[in-house]
């Protein structure tokens, strides 16, 4: 058994991420998320999908990075 880095839980069925060259035990995906997920740099919500990135600043949707970067060339989709 292993135990969750997040919340401690000594669990059979952990599961180890492999990041940056760190190895990370967690017992959830929860957890992963709560370790793991970029914040977005406008909203602070948890970044789950592709996120948006503009200036080497992270966002987690088009109107986040439009609202924080002044840019408004940026989009969710390309087409």
């Amino acid at each position: 058994m292993a135990v969750c880095e997040v919340c401690g839980n000594d669990y059979d069925k952990t599961f180890e991420v492999m990041a940056a060259g760190q190895r990370h035990v967690f017992d959830s995906f929860e957890c992963a998320v709560h370790r793991m997920a970029p914040i977005c740099e406008h909203c602070d919500c948890k970044v789950l999908g592709h996120g948006t990135e503009v200036d080497g600043h992270f966002y987690c949707c088009a109107h986040c990075a439009r609202v924080a970067s002044g840019s408004d060339r940026v989009a969710d989709r390309v087409g």
